[in-house]
């Protein structure tokens, strides 16, 4: 999978469009949303040959609501793992890996 559907599952999981892919700092984003960035491949080796590899991506969702449930919803990706969480411009950020 790629990462063009990586947007579209985003997109469907937030219920807006309000997913942004490496967004530049003049980038004036809506709230709640998610940010996203390659972050890291997993390599599967065979016989010293890479025969599997998977993008992992920094997952964050960004939101007003300290209560949000969006965090859960992105949580029950598959191979999605939590990392952290914390407050910025009194925003909401909860991080995750996600390989896809």
């Amino acid at each position: 999978m790629g990462r063009l559907e990586l947007q579209s599952v985003l997109e469907v999981l937030l219920g807006s469009e309000n997913v942004y892919f490496q967004p530049p700092q003049s980038t004036k984003m809506a709230f709640p949303c998610i940010v996203y960035h390659p972050d890291n491949m997993d390599t599967q080796f065979a016989g010293n040959v890479p025969y599997s590899v998977t993008q992992r991506y920094q997952v964050t969702v960004i939101d007003k609501n300290p209560d949000s449930l969006i965090p859960m919803k992105v949580a029950h990706l598959p191979r999605c793992l939590y990392n952290r969480f914390f407050t910025a411009d009194n925003l909401n950020h909860s991080v995750f890996n996600l390989y896809f």
